[in-house]
């Protein structure tokens, strides 16, 4: 059963997503702000570093693939992402230390920068038109703000079914 629950997580995370959307956006005080729950990407995070950097690309690729095609008009562009976000986690955690707290701090600065990055190429196409200052403000904080909740409340669970995983993938092989 441990060997499947990890990309079960991840598609019920990816069917969890929209249903947080449905939240947004908030109106506070006349301003709206809009809260994008990353749940996948962040899981893709924690399977990359505790787990597998090919198993976190190749989720991503799929999962990517399938956001692209059922949430926005571009495709390929989260089935690239996805696995780069992936891969930078690799790159950036082998020159830290993988405490969880470490970890969690690395999902949302990755979430940031995917962020940033799906927002620079939806202006570069013209598909959005809102200037980086009110992005920041209405978009980029409430997002980091919302899945640091996220982070916080599911990271331990991630890393303790990962780790779960990586002690039963290591008593199959012995």
């Amino acid at each position: 059963m441990i060997r499947s629950i990890i990309p079960l997580i991840a598609v019920f995370l990816f069917f969890l997503e929209p249903v947080f959307s449905l939240f947004s956006p908030i109106d506070i005080g006349g301003d709206g702000y809009t809260l994008v729950p990353r749940f996948v990407i962040v899981y893709l995070i924690f399977i990359a570093v505790y787990y597998s950097r090919q198993r976190a690309i190749v989720y991503g690729i799929i999962l990517g693939l399938l956001y692209d095609m059922y949430h926005i008009d571009i495709i390929g562009l989260y089935a690239f992402l996805y696995p780069l976000i992936c891969y930078i986690a690799t790159l950036i955690i082998r020159q830290i230390h993988r405490h969880i707290v470490t970890v969690m701090f690395l999902a949302l600065f990755l979430v940031m920068i995917l962020e940033l990055l799906s927002y620079f190429f939806a202006s570069l196409i013209s598909l959005t038109s809102i200037g980086l200052d009110e992005f920041i403000a209405a978009r980029l904080v409430p997002t980091i703000i919302a899945n640091s909740i996220f982070v916080g409340m599911f990271g331990w669970l991630f890393k303790n079914l990962i780790y779960k995983r990586v002690v039963q993938r290591q008593g199959e092989t012995l």
